[in-house]
């Protein structure tokens, strides 16, 4: 079983209201709701890192010539 470490956090008053809505509509607890939310933005950010990652190599093929991938074929061959 998995365990969990229990925090205590302060949130305004709107945001309080808005996962505790969300929460009772979805059926979730509020700690699930915000588990959720801290494991989506993650995501969003790991994403974001990726596309960053991938336009840096991006522009570094290019400006080897690597356009397609027989030219990066052609490129490892030699």
């Amino acid at each position: 079983m998995a365990t969990a470490v229990k925090k205590t956090i302060s949130l305004p008053p709107e945001l309080a209201e808005e996962i505790e809505m969300r929460a009772e509509e979805e059926g979730k607890t509020i700690s699930a709701v915000v588990q959720e939310a801290l494991r989506n933005a993650r995501k969003e950010r790991l994403k974001k890192e990726l596309y960053q990652i991938q336009s840096y190599w991006s522009r570094k093929a290019k400006e080897k010539g690597i356009l397609t991938e027989k030219d990066l074929e052609r490129l490892l061959k030699k």
